[in-house]
């Protein structure tokens, strides 16, 4: 039985993300849109209009046609927002790369998108360039110069002449962020202007931004969450977004208090720092009246610790709440509603472990996975979602983008949640393998292809493992050594630290003599869940 959002549908508009996200600051050309929240550089919005024009023409000159792939791997600064935008005005389909991934990572994703321009900055360089060795580019520009090499600059060059591209908002792909879904090795995920305008429509009646807030982007661009949540919304209604190259606890508090941050969107591992580290106490944090969870699960008593701390000796209803996404949804289908801003007739609070409503012109259903049903009334069951948020497909994979989306336009999400007599939802279990770490998704199969690949190693298997303290999910590896292998622990940890990004890198490491497998070869994680 479908579930439909207890909100009333909104109206999406036809229109290219440029359009919808920069049309608030036409009226408001002066006031600020993006803060470098270190250095305190500003660009207005009127600002980053005319920088996104001439982002556009240049790459135009440079050869770029509609449906083209430019990557860009980058940390937050004001800049991002105008490169991403940018390509999207050209017709042109941005790739963001995650700011942690060794060269081989960033080549795959490279050669898999067919990018061909990478945008950068010159400390990822090295990265960059020996990627590119393996996956040839037309060009790479670093944005803060570097020999040899196109810079900010001649991307805003004012001798190029203006584009106007003819864009499908509902079939042109805007980006194409890179997610593991819900198994597997790491796909490209289309993404549409369409579903990007539709994600920042829906959350408007539940977070209700003001022309005068200033949201701190601290969680980075790259991610879906940072792109949609931090990025596009905050500028789509006019506020000012003000940004973190990294989470740093120290910079972030300071930030928060010398900007006046009124915002915040982060992941659990942030709000541990504000529930439970004493530096906090050492800033005034009064100005923040809401900070939003997501991009993993958040324990109900972390979240409470951090909204009492908050609101100790401060004159401040701030709120700590948490919403509910993936990549593949552009990526919000669930989350909780400002105070007042709660579905007509509903007049309690959203409970704390809950990641609230699904968000209007959203459909959900809860699957028994035991018996491929809708799960009884009360029961929990896996989430499947429906709405115009939901991806367009996996880039080339035509069979990964069915056993994820089905013939009626269902999401399979592969968690498991529960819905209240309200209409609030709590997710509650995986049936997927995928590990979430700090926000991140690890894939068990890239690392256990990663582990296998090494001399000494017969066969592995990865799965998720609780860290008591945070909640987080730490990567564990169970290993087979090869005949006659003596590898130890530390050295099975120190080859993946050097093959693969920090927050895949493996925390655990348990030998044993066979790899438990079903009889058509599928590893049986359940069996190894049990003994860790």
């Amino acid at each position: 039985m479908a579930l439909a959002s207890r909100f009333p549908d909104v109206e999406i508009p036809d229109v290219s993300v440029p359009e919808f996200v920069l049309a608030a600051g036409r009226d408001r050309p002066d006031a600020p849109a993006l803060i470098d929240g270190l250095k305190g550089d500003v660009i207005t919005h009127g600002q980053l209009a005319a920088y996104v024009d001439r982002v556009a023409a240049n790459l135009h000159a440079r050869g770029l046609r509609k449906g083209d792939v430019v990557a860009v791997f980058c940390p937050n600064t004001p800049w991002f927002p105008v490169v991403f935008h940018g390509i999207a005005a050209a017709g042109c389909v941005m790739s963001p790369i995650n700011s942690l991934y060794t060269p081989d990572e960033i080549a795959f994703q490279l050669k898999d998108s067919g990018a061909k321009i990478l945008i950068t900055i010159s400390l990822f360089l090295d990265r960059a360039t020996a990627a590119a060795e393996k996956s040839p580019l037309d060009e790479i520009i670093v944005l803060d110069g570097a020999e040899g090499h196109a810079n900010l600059f001649d991307l805003l060059g004012a001798d190029a002449p203006s584009v106007q591209v003819d864009i499908d908002p509902a079939n042109d792909l805007v980006t194409l962020p890179y997610s593991s879904g819900t198994t597997g090795l790491p796909k490209g995920v289309m993404l549409t202007h369409r579903n990007l305008v539709a994600n920042v429509a829906q959350c408007r009646p539940l977070i209700q931004l003001g022309e005068d807030e200033r949201i701190i982007a601290v969680l980075p661009f790259f991610h879906i969450y940072g792109l949609t949540v931090l990025m596009n919304q905050g500028l789509a209604w006019g506020g000012a977004v003000v940004t973190l190259p990294r989470f740093d606890l120290e910079d972030f508090l300071r930030t928060i208090q010398d900007h006046k941050i009124t915002r915040a969107f982060v992941a659990p591992p942030i709000l541990l720092a504000m529930a439970k580290h004493p530096m906090v106490d050492q800033y005034d944090l009064s100005s923040l009246t809401a900070i939003l969870s997501g991009a993993a699960p958040l324990d109900e008593q972390l979240a409470l610790a951090a909204q009492d701390r908050l609101r100790k000796g401060a004159d401040t209803g701030v709120t700590v709440g948490q919403g509910y996404g993936m990549t593949e949804l552009s990526p919000v289908s669930h989350t909780t509603p400002d105070p007042g801003a709660e579905p007509p007739g509903v007049t309690t609070e959203v409970p704390k472990g809950s990641v609230g409503y699904a968000i209007p012109n959203t459909e959900c259903r809860l699957i028994d996975p035991a018996t491929g049903e809708d799960a009884a009334e009360g029961e929990r069951g896996e989430l499947w979602v429906r709405g115009p948020q939901v991806m367009k497909g996996y880039l080339n994979n035509p069979d990964a983008t069915a056993g994820t989306v089905d013939s009626e336009g269902w999401l399979h999400t592969g968690d498991v949640a529960v819905v209240d007599e309200n209409g609030c939802y709590t997710v509650v279990d995986r049936v997927k393998e995928l590990i979430k770490y700090k926000g991140y998704q690890v894939a068990p199969a890239e690392l256990e292809a990663v582990l296998i690949n090494h001399p000494e190693i017969a066969d592995a298997a990865v799965i998720g493992v609780p860290d008591k303290e945070s909640g987080e999910e730490l990567p564990k590896a169970f290993v087979v050594r090869a005949p006659g292998s003596v590898i130890t622990t530390d050295a099975v940890m120190a080859y993946m630290a050097e093959k693969v990004a920090p927050h895949k890198k493996i925390r655990f490491v348990e030998f044993i003599d066979q790899v438990p497998k079903s009889a058509a070869g599928k590893i049986l994680r359940k069996d190894l869940k049990a003994r860790a």
